[in-house]
């Protein structure tokens, strides 16, 4: 099925949901909704037909042997519970074994597991998995923060809790040193950019 295809096929549904919900599909403020959603959704899923290795732009790195953190990456994804929107930054630290990666395409790869409906478990899992796998580094360490709307916005309602996953490979599994000091950095670089903001 083509995107042209499931777009149609979306936005039956969503007329669907509309007149299930009490609303006049066909009034002014509704009769284009479905589909600007239908178009939105296959937006916020698109990471289902993008691959990630078509980021995996690798450079030599012989000489470079200690910790590179790209961190504050910026992500936006679906909870796959109520279809709620969750997002927040990635934090990413690795020890290069040869290879270093594109730095901007560590946003690329982060973007193809957070396009999906997901749980930030897995994503933080997922993206450190493909790094671990496809890079080789001789560690990785990943940390998400997220903000889930399912828990700010319905539920429990509770707007200033955030969510944070940790996923850590490698020399960061079996050194605590290692994991210390990643830590260390991104907490303190967050410190020096509160205190600039006021």
């Amino acid at each position: 099925m083509n995107d042209q295809e499931r777009q149609e096929k979306l936005e039956v549904g969503i007329r669907e949901i509309l007149t299930l919900l009490g609303e006049n599909v066909y009034r002014e403020g509704l009769k284009d909704t479905p589909s600007r959603v239908a178009k939105a959704l296959l937006f916020h899923t698109k990471g289902y037909k993008d691959d990630p290795m078509q980021y995996l732009k690798l450079f030599d790195s012989e000489s470079i042997g200690q910790m590179i953190i790209v961190d504050n990456i910026d992500f936006y994804s679906k909870c796959e519970h109520h279809l709620e929107t969750f997002y927040g930054h990635v934090h990413i630290g690795y020890i290069p074994n040869n290879k270093v990666l594109g730095v901007s395409k560590f946003s690329r790869i982060i973007d193809v597991f957070s396009r999906r409906l997901q749980i930030q478990e897995r994503m933080t899992q997922q993206v450190a998995d493909f790094i671990m796998e496809k890079l080789k580094p001789q560690g990785v360490v990943i940390v998400v923060e997220g903000i889930h709307m399912c828990l700010r916005s319905r539920g429990v309602q509770k707007q200033n809790s955030q969510m944070i996953s940790s996923a850590m490979l490698g020399r960061f599994e079996k050194e605590p040193g290692l994991r210390k000091e990643f830590l260390s950095i991104i907490k303190n670089k967050e410190r020096r950019i509160n205190e600039q903001i006021r």
